[in-house]
């Protein structure tokens, strides 16, 4: 079977980098992330923006405080990756972003099988797309310094538990693109 690959970058929006849950850490891989993007629109590869969007009510409020509302700056992608034309940006209300949204429909439609997985948070999001990646079959890459979490516990724990149960390839940026 030949490998069609797409990029994902999973919430690297206002809100998770500059605003309500402003992580300083997380800005470190901005630089990388933008990197990674700029390789994948030079070699034609898909570049899907996978975002937060919650309604006012939504229940993750009850674990997190209310962020990424949808209409607000704060679920805006950060203008230092700000999507280009041709992009695709998949909105998402769990940390999951196949859970309950169009990206599985759209990358079939694109006939992707691998994926390189970017964003924040390593653990949460990051994590939670890889299993649903891992479940539907895609094959999964995973550039070190292009994910970060709040702590360097939860990401080595989090790329620990994606390569042994999902078989995620995690590898520098360089080794990858």
């Amino acid at each position: 079977m030949n490998s069609k690959t797409a990029v994902l970058v999973i919430d690297m929006l206002n809100d998770f980098l500059y605003g309500k849950l402003k992580c300083e850490r997380c800005q470190r891989i901005i630089p990388d992330v933008k990197k990674m993007i700029d390789r994948a629109h030079k070699k034609n590869l898909p570049v899907v923006y996978v975002c937060d969007r919650h309604i006012k009510t939504d229940r993750e409020f009850g674990k997190w405080p209310p962020h990424a509302i949808e209409g607000t700056e704060g679920a805006e992608i950060i203008d230092e990756l700000k999507p280009r034309k041709g992009d695709y940006v998949v909105p998402k209300r769990r940390y999951s972003g196949f859970f309950e949204t169009s990206l599985d429909l759209l990358l079939r439609e694109l006939d992707v099988n691998e994926i390189i997985l970017s964003g924040i948070l390593t653990d949460i999001c990051v994590l939670h797309t890889a299993a649903d990646a891992f479940f539907r079959g895609y094959r999964i890459s995973i550039p070190r310094e292009c994910t970060e979490a709040l702590s360097d516990r939860a990401k080595d724990y989090a790329f620990k538990f994606m390569e042994e149960m999902y078989g995620a390839n995690i590898v520098s940026l360089d080794e990858l693109l």
